[in-house]
């Protein structure tokens, strides 16, 4: 079976809902290949759909009842948070958020205003250690407005894992030439490295999937990424045994890119954005520029050929 039927296969199978265009573009980018020292280099644009995020919530809002409160959890700058919101009030849903304080940048600021306008309700903590208790008032409070359903921070989650295994199907009909040496991803919540990886697994690619670190380590890891995906890869076993996917097969490297912690600019970043820029890209500081500079210092080594996968999308 190749990958589109695979794809189409789990379509048929799980039900997703439909929310974005696809396939997004895979566009190559030889100068920008040159300026790393790379041999290759394609960005894999899911910024023209609408950031990562979408893919999953086709798999988490899919089905859901009228009068559905959708509730999750972000920081202010969380394109988790807009994502939900935004697609949740096209399906007719409506939407309390619980965010906790992020660094103040021209992306989080862009991000917040966005979710501010969208959202039916957002409870913002002072502190993360408040944010246990925005959570239960947005909980609360959401159930005044309509029936409550928990949409895990970051889309994190098995099903939402399976948008993200198409993306990296998808990715196999757009390369021509042998696979990458590896796909660089930015590391949060841990779902769209995670359907990579389960799409590389099955593809029976000898490409690494490097995620970059970008959240703190407590919920970006590597014992994480591999759970989701062997918990999605289950999932698909248990609607049909012909999607059995080999766990052993998941190539995953963690590197760290955080820096002073989740939102904050790191100057290796701030390099990486100015190099970027040059040649038409935009990054934003917490996700893109961190996973780009690791990128850079990749380059330099044995990995020659390599997508980028471009994850944000400026509201």
């Amino acid at each position: 079976m190749d990958a589109a039927a695979f794809a189409t296969k789990i379509r048929a199978a799980v039900g997703p809902c439909s929310l974005g265009v696809w396939p997004t573009p895979l566009e190559p980018a030889p100068s920008l290949a040159r300026a790393v020292g790379a041999r290759g280099l394609w960005l894999k644009r899911e910024d023209r759909a609408g950031g990562n995020k979408v893919r999953g919530l086709e798999f988490l809002l899919g089905g859901a009842p009228r009068g559905t409160v959708l509730v999750t959890v972000g920081g202010t700058g969380s394109t988790h948070c807009l994502a939900t919101a935004v697609h949740g009030r096209t399906l007719g849903y409506r939407t309390a958020l619980a965010q906790f304080p992020q660094p103040d940048t021209d992306a989080s600021r862009a991000v917040a205003a966005a979710t501010a306008r969208v959202a039916d309700l957002v409870i913002r903590a002072r502190t993360r250690a408040g944010l246990p208790l925005a959570v239960v008032r947005a909980w609360l409070r959401a159930r005044g407005l309509g029936a409550p359903r928990w949409i895990p921070g970051g889309g994190a989650h098995p099903r939402a894992v399976l948008g993200h295994l198409l993306a990296a199907l998808e990715l196999a009909t757009q390369l021509d030439g042998p696979p990458p040496d590896a796909i660089v991803v930015p590391l949060g919540t841990g779902g769209t490295a995670a359907g990579i990886a389960l799409g590389v697994a099955w593809l029976n690619w000898p490409t690494r999937v490097i995620a970059v670190r970008v959240a703190p380590r407590l919920v970006a890891n590597r014992w994480r990424i591999k759970r989701l995906a062997r918990k999605a890869a289950q999932f698909l076993e248990g609607r049909d045994p012909q999607f059995r996917i080999p766990h052993s097969a998941f190539r995953i490297d963690v590197v760290d890119g955080l820096g002073a912690g989740y939102g904050h600019p790191t100057p290796a970043g701030q390099r990486a954005r100015v190099l970027a820029a040059d040649h038409g890209l935009t990054l934003d500081p917490t996700y893109g520029a961190k996973a780009f500079a690791a990128l850079m210092q990749l380059a330099t080594g044995d990995v020659q050929r390599a997508v980028f996968w471009h994850t944000f999308a400026w509201p």
